[in-house]
């Protein structure tokens, strides 16, 4: 057999599930030599067995140890038994076929050691893949979490130009209220104005031969209203060139945010195109993943099945080939 170190994590975990399977030391030991011989092609030793299971003293793996060779030993003995067969034939028969069977499950052995290096290999590319895949996997899904953020953050500042051209259009709307309501306004003085005038010009009709002093006054109020009305069409004229500016201005404001909502649009377009190409390499890399995880169970698998079969196929050989021969059978040692 082969005294090559098996893989520390299987057998440490074997080792703890015999520690429930046997409370007692001894037994214990005995189920740890057989599993190192057994399961694992190692030669058991007093310190390996002692590191693994960690009980009692150094004296009982030790006594342990020795048993279990005395009766491996007992057991690989075979016993030809006839009436008409001498001692030293039936010695020599039963070490021929012992050793016809030590070969034959030397040779089952290392047929088995050879399909598991083959599983091993294989099994460690497949992991390697399947990190290769979950590294582009992250790698992509980070790439998909940043073109998200930025779609995110272009629809954010869409929403707050829409809101901005939205507070534009109705100060737009106010301005334009109260330029109504002052033009509203204008009028209804100028019809007053036009009315004062008629109302002037009839009462100075009326009053053309009234005294000087009347006239002066007259002439005094005509100042008064000649002045407020330049005084109301300036204020006109200033409420119409702010309306201008104002409406000037909204109009570049809006032709600016339209030119902005335009150019984010077409760049959100582009974002969304982006991001269902990543979802799509996503979905493709998941199933990807997906089967290389089927593949390595199912090596994980027909890893196992072949040891069973193949343990099998000796005893069956042997039975065929012992004809007489009948093996005394022992018990204690478990394979």
């Amino acid at each position: 057999m082969s005294d090559a170190v098996p893989d520390e994590s299987r057998l440490q975990a074997e080792v703890e599930r015999l520690k429930a399977e046997f409370p007692h030391t001894r037994d214990l030991y005995r189920e740890a030599c057989a599993l190192l011989f057994f399961r694992f092609g190692v030669t058991p030793t007093a310190n390996r067995l002692y590191q693994l299971v960690r009980r009692g003293s150094m004296s009982t793996p030790v006594a342990v140890l020795n048993a279990f060779w005395a009766e491996l030993r007992e057991k690989s003995r075979v016993r030809i038994e006839h009436a008409d067969l001498p001692a030293e034939l039936r010695d020599a028969a039963g070490e021929l076929v012992a050793t016809l069977w030590k070969r034959a499950a030397g040779a089952a052995e290392d047929a088995l050691q050879t399909l598991r290096t083959e599983v091993e290999a294989v099994r460690l590319a497949a992991e390697a893949s399947v990190a290769a895949v979950q590294t582009d996997l992250a790698r992509t899904e980070t790439a998909l979490e940043q073109r998200t953020t930025t779609l995110l953050t272009v629809q954010v500042r869409i929403k707050e130009l829409e809101q901005a051209q939205a507070a534009a259009a109705a100060t737009r709307n106010a301005l334009e209220g109260e330029l109504a309501r002052a033009q509203q306004a204008l009028r209804e003085r100028d019809a007053a104005l036009a009315q004062a005038r008629a109302d002037f010009t009839a009462e100075l009709d009326r009053q053309r031969t009234s005294t000087e002093l009347a006239e002066t006054c007259l002439q005094a109020a005509e100042k008064r209203a000649l002045l407020e009305i330049e005084r109301e069409r300036a204020a006109h004229t200033r409420v119409q060139r702010e309306l201008e500016v104002v409406q000037q201005r909204t109009a570049r404001d809006g032709e600016r945010a339209q030119a902005e909502i335009q150019a984010l649009q077409s760049q959100l377009g582009d974002l969304r195109h982006q991001a269902g190409m990543l979802e799509g390499r996503f979905e493709a890399m998941r199933a990807s993943h997906v089967a290389q995880a089927q593949e390595l169970e199912f090596l994980r698998q027909k890893t196992s099945a072949p040891g069973s079969a193949t343990s099998r196929a000796p005893r069956r050989a042997a039975r065929r080939s012992a004809g007489p021969v009948k093996a005394v059978p022992k018990s204690g040692v478990k394979s």
